[in-house]
């Protein structure tokens, strides 16, 4: 029975070895009045990954330098989360609001290994 190390968690070859996944993507141009009404929804479903433990860091990418955009939106977004194959974090964010609405322009589904916290 072959065994792998992955952090802390030790598995066989038969089980659910989990992967994280890098959402990236940018938004449309002028997407504030989009977000604002896919957002709650978004959120909905972004909060059931924190429930399971699959998120691991989750946000948008400020149109301009600061943490207060305002009026100036935002240029993307950003969701590093647990999924079981790339497939599975692609037809998440394919099944989300912001892509549902069309928020998002372009995006990007990358496997990700997390080195440090």
């Amino acid at each position: 029975m072959l065994l792998h190390k992955f952090g802390q968690l030790t598995v066989t070859e038969h089980e659910y070895l989990p992967m994280l996944y890098a959402i990236i993507w940018d938004d449309v141009e002028n997407s504030l009045a989009l977000r604002k009404s896919a957002r709650a929804a978004h959120l909905a479903r972004v909060h059931e990954l924190v429930a399971t433990g699959r998120l691991v860091v989750g946000g948008p990418f400020p149109a301009i330098d600061s943490s207060e955009p305002a009026a100036a939106g935002f240029a993307g977004g950003l969701i590093v989360a647990e999924f079981q194959s790339r497939e599975e974090a692609e037809h998440w964010i394919n099944e989300d609001p912001y892509t549902k609405e069309g928020v998002i322009g372009s995006l990007n589904v990358k496997p990700f290994i997390q080195v440090v916290p």
